[in-house]
């Protein structure tokens, strides 16, 4: 509970107007357009971060960041110990009532299936370690199960079992397998969880941290872009690439040799992994239409460039842990910054505090004075957070401070002061002053953390 000086300090809920088009407080249809904010920026092609800047603040926070995971520090022999409490972080049997998709209870005997599937019994005193890489859009689950568990028998978007999303050509470590032989227990860059067998092709660490390592690439620069299809090789056939994902470019193919039945000359023939029957990896081509957002490597991070990423998603709809194959509000963030070559942890309450980050933090001790004055200092690209959200900052017009961010809800005042619910459940512009978390607390008194991607001051 936030204590009496700080509730007296709490900032009044703006007063703006709700567009009769839009039917959302203080956005009209023009500002949904990146480049009516482009327009706002005095330096909009001004660089915020080079190359070399980047390297420098992805090695941070590689060495700074307990969310981001070296897979190559892992040992060849893994102990039964170190696997058991991997896996016990995650996966801790609910205690609170849960739901299927049918509204029905998970019984006791449900829950005692999922965690027996966990098969803590049969982890080795040793496992060799293995390596693989990622074939397809994949979910990476609490539990070894597809089975969507809800908090409520009226809400089946946010599905408690759903922890993220991993990618084509993303490097696990294999920790333990599931009971039924068909969830694989994996360490990624940023995450540990569960995900599909199939999903995965196993090889030597030399093959599986050596894709992609050196170009030429094509990073994916649209919100998503697709393989072309092909029944040679079902496997890379519609496969879906997201923002940010960079795959290897087989640039000197032979112009005259078809690739899965095709000739290649309207696509870039790109390299991609697909799962042997045995397990295996193999490395494939695949074409990839000319016509696709790609680009031939990381775009340059601008605040141009920054408004028309965030632009790209305008309308999608909200993924709870890249549900849906989108993206929720944390995976958002990381997938913009990730067009341009940027690490970011996976989720909103890593990324709020990151020490790798240039971090702004607020306590319950802090008035409206102060976050009002952090707020009006935004800039192009900043990240605000809120317990559970995050949003990147537009910029600033006609006295409010403007966002783009992927949400479930969203709430306003009304004409008559009382609150107004809303269900964006989309990637949505919004000003940030006007919103309400509850009846009477805003956005803005709820404000953890400010987290800004600049040059480091030096130290």
């Amino acid at each position: 509970m936030l204590g009496l000086a700080a509730s007296l300090a709490l900032a009044a809920p703006a007063v703006v107007p709700t567009d009769p088009v839009t039917g959302v407080v203080g956005v009209s249809p023009r500002q949904l357009t990146p480049d009516y904010w482009v327009a706002r920026q005095s330096e909009p092609d001004r660089v915020i971060l080079d190359r070399a800047g980047i390297a420098a603040q992805n090695a941070r926070m590689r060495a700074q960041d307990k969310a981001i995971h070296d897979l190559h520090a892992l040992p060849a022999s893994l102990q039964a110990g170190f696997v058991r409490g991997e896996i016990d972080q995650l996966s801790v049997r609910p205690q609170r009532p849960l739901y299927d998709g049918h509204g029905q209870p998970i019984d006791a005997a449900r829950l005692d299936a999922f965690v027996a599937n966990l098969a803590l019994d049969r982890i080795p005193a040793q496992r060799t370690l293995q390596y693989g890489l990622v074939t397809r859009r994949a979910a990476l689950r609490t539990f070894p199960t597809d089975t969507r568990v809800f908090s409520s028998q009226d809400d089946t978007d946010i599905d408690r079992f759903q922890e993220s999303a991993l990618f084509p050509g993303d490097a696990v470590a294999v920790l333990h397998e599931s009971a039924d032989g068909q969830w694989l227990f994996v360490a990624s860059e940023r995450y540990k969880a569960w995900i599909e067998k199939t999903a995965v092709a196993t090889g030597p660490a030399e093959q599986v941290f050596g894709y992609g390592a050196r170009g030429p690439y094509r990073v994916i620069t649209g919100a998503t872009a697709f393989t072309t299809y092909t029944p040679e090789q079902p496997q890379v056939s519609r496969l879906q690439l997201d923002m940010g994902v960079r795959v290897p470019l087989l640039a000197d193919w032979p112009a005259q040799q078809a690739v899965n039945g095709q000739q290649p000359y309207t696509a870039w023939v790109v390299q991609l992994p697909i799962r042997k029957p045995d397990g295996g990896l193999d490395l494939v081509p695949a074409l990839l239409p000319r016509t696709a957002d790609t680009a031939s490597d990381y775009l340059p991070l601008t605040p141009r460039n920054l408004i028309t990423q965030a632009f790209k998603f305008l309308g999608e709809r909200y993924g709870w842990g890249h549900s849906y194959d989108t993206r929720d509000c944390s995976g958002f963030v990381s997938e913009i910054y990730r067009s341009f070559g940027v690490l970011m942890p996976r989720n909103t309450s890593a990324q709020a505090v990151s020490p790798a980050l240039d971090r702004i933090a607020f306590d319950q001790g802090d008035g409206a004075a102060k976050r009002l004055a952090a707020v009006r200092e935004l800039q192009v690209g900043d990240l605000v957070y809120i317990p559970g959200h995050v949003m990147v900052t537009l910029g600033h017009d006609q006295g409010l401070t403007y966002m783009i961010h992927d949400t479930a809800g969203g709430g306003w005042a009304g004409p008559d002061g009382k609150r107004v619910s809303a269900h964006l459940n989309g990637v949505s512009v919004t000003p940030l002053e006007p919103m309400l978390a509850s009846d009477t607390v805003t956005y803005v008194d709820r404000i953890t953390n400010i987290q800004r991607i600049r040059p480091r001051k030096p130290e």
